[in-house]
Order: C-alpha cells, then sequence, then structure tokens
C-alpha cells in the first residue's frame, strides 16, 4: 500500500534520459517500511518533481525524510525501486559543522552529529577507514552504508527494526541501511552514483529545496578531494 501510493506521484511525469543508468532490476519494489507507517505527502511531492523536471538528470535518485527515519530509492527512470527505514544523525539539525570531514568520530561534538539536509551528488569512492564507501556528500564525510555494529551499546540494529522513527537518531551523521536492503537495493542502484534529497528537520523547504518550492508552490514546511574517513 505504501510503495503504490508512493508511485502515484512518479508515474504520470515523463522521465528524463539517462545518461548513465543503474543496472535494471526487475521484480516489486522492495517495501522494508514498518506496517501501516506511510510516507508524507512532501516526500511524494519532491519525488515526482525531480522526474518531472530531469533534476537528477537522468540519474538514479533517493529522497529521505530524517523526521520519519524513510529512505525512498528511485531508479533513473523515476520508478520506486525500495523504500525502508534508516538511521540519520543522533542531533537534530540540518548543518555540516566546518571542517567536520577532518575530524574522528570521538572528536565530533554532539551538536554537530547531523545529517545536513539539501541536495547532493554522491557515488561511490574510497575512504581511511572502511574502504569503498557510498559517499551522499563527500565534503562532510557523509555516507550511506549497511548499519553499524561496532558499538552494541547504540543497539542500531534494534533501533532499525523498531516500528517508531523515535530512536533512529543515533549516528555520527552518516546514514544507516539494513544490510539486505543495502545489497538488494542501494547498492546495485548507485553504483554509477545518483543524487540525494534530504529533507531538513529545522529549516524550511524553501531555503533547502527553493527550485523545487518555486515550481510547485509547496508552502514551507514548519515541522518539521583525498580520501577521508566516513562518519558512522
Amino acid at each position: 500500500m505504501v510503495l503504490s501510493f508512493a508511485n502515484v506521484g512518479v508515474a504520470d511525469a515523463a522521465p528524463a534520459p539517462a545518461p548513465a543508468p543503474a543496472p535494471a532490476q526487475s521484480g516489486a519494489a522492495v517495501d522494508q517500511l514498518p506496517p501501516g507507517q506511510e510516507v508524507s505527502d512532501t516526500v511524494i511531492e519532491l519525488a515526482g518533481w525531480v522526474v518531472a523536471s530531469g533534476d537528477s538528470q537522468g540519474y538514479p535518485f533517493a529522497v529521505m525524510d530524517k523526521a520519519a527515519a524513510q529512505i525512498l530509492v528511485f531508479g533513473g527512470d523515476g520508478r520506486l525501486r525500495g523504500a525502508a527505514p534508516g538511521l540519520f544523525g543522533s542531533a537534530t539539525g540540518d548543518h555540516a559543522a566546518p571542517g567536520i570531514a577532518g575530524l574522528a568520530l570521538r572528536e565530533i561534538p554532539g551538536r554537530d552529529r547531523t545529517t545536513p539536509a539539501g541536495r547532493f551528488v554522491g557515488g561511490y569512492g574510497p575512504s581511511t577507514d572502511a574502504g569503498r564507501v557510498l559517499w551522499v556528500d563527500y565534503d562532510s564525510a557523509v555516507s550511506m552504508h549497511p548499519t553499524a555494529t561496532g558499538v552494541p551499546a547504540e543497539r542500531r540494529a534494534e533501533r532499525l527494526a523498531s516500528p517508531s522513527p523515535d530512536d533512529n537518531r543515533v549516528t555520527h551523521g552518516c546514514i544507516n541501511v539494513a544490510p539486505d536492503f543495502y545489497e538488494q537495493v542501494i547498492r546495485p542502484t548507485f553504483e554509477r552514483g545518483g543524487v540525494f534529497y534530504i529533507l531538513p528537520d529545522k529549516a524550511s523547504l524553501a531555503e533547502t529545496f527553493p527550485e523545487f518550492v518555486q515550481s510547485n508552490g509547496t508552502a514551507q514546511r514548519d515541522d518539521g578531494k583525498r580520501a577521508r574517513p566516513a562518519r558512522h
């Protein structure tokens, strides 16, 4: 039900030509969202706008809603490939602190453990501590990877499995997804890169995605290159 509804905003939009499409996938989209959890109108409208406007230039893209702890992944053709919960930065906020990419994890102040909001062009590349990773925003060292389990006390796997998004803020800024979703959806979709749209916690939509808001007349949202280490 959730995925069928999420497709509505995209299916009627004419997809932009894909200059470097990800490998085609067959079958229904992967739905790992908790039963009964809905996708917001904002996410659906943004995804539809991305396809209709050609904003991702035909590349695969993901729309992430930090407040709902949701990640929706679309192919370059605009079709939904999967939806799943995600873990995001433990600090509420949309900024990336200056110089944060050069800090060790233990050195990042709690207030700066944010997942920045905005539009990011990313892709796979090297890191100093985790091998080849999917960079969402290289400049702020934010990557997307399977759930990190190196600190048992953080209970990341349990938080990800929880039906509530309230406990999904735990990372240093990176985005975690379940290992099977990463292998089935994330890796094959973004093997050649893609575009990532992260909704804000506090900033307005007009500030974060001005072209989208101007194009759609969307009201502002009140509610909400050397290798470097990735934030986890």
